[in-house]
């Protein structure tokens, strides 16, 4: 929580139990506990990182089994980070790349 400025904004898609958008310290902490608290087991793992400006992209493998569900979830997403200093301003999840670099004004030069 340390990286987090006081006046963050969250923005998760709308297609997960925790999904809208959340603000401030308060808001985001109990955005991530509720959100850990679906799974009943599972990781996300960092898998590539592309830093433009104050933005960082990073693109994300998910593995996750939700409580009270047997089928694993198994996918990429991708989150944009935005910088102001050392402290993250905005933080924003994406379902597709392409939106994450729209958003984040890069282009992915590794494909």
């Amino acid at each position: 929580m340390k990286l987090f400025d006081p006046n963050i904004e969250r923005v998760e898609f709308e297609d997960l139990p925790t999904g809208g958008t959340y603000r401030g310290l308060d808001e985001m902490k109990a955005h991530i506990t509720s959100g850990r608290a679906t799974w009943a087991e599972g990781s996300c793992h960092p898998e590539r990182f592309l830093v433009a400006g104050d933005k960082v992209v990073v693109f994300v493998h998910v593995h996750v089994r939700l409580k009270n569900k047997t089928e694993w979830i198994d996918g990429h997403v991708a989150d944009v980070f935005a910088f102001r200093g050392e402290k993250i301003i905005q933080m924003r999840s994406y379902l597709k790349n392409e939106q994450a670099l729209e958003w984040a004004g890069v282009r992915d030069s590794s494909k």
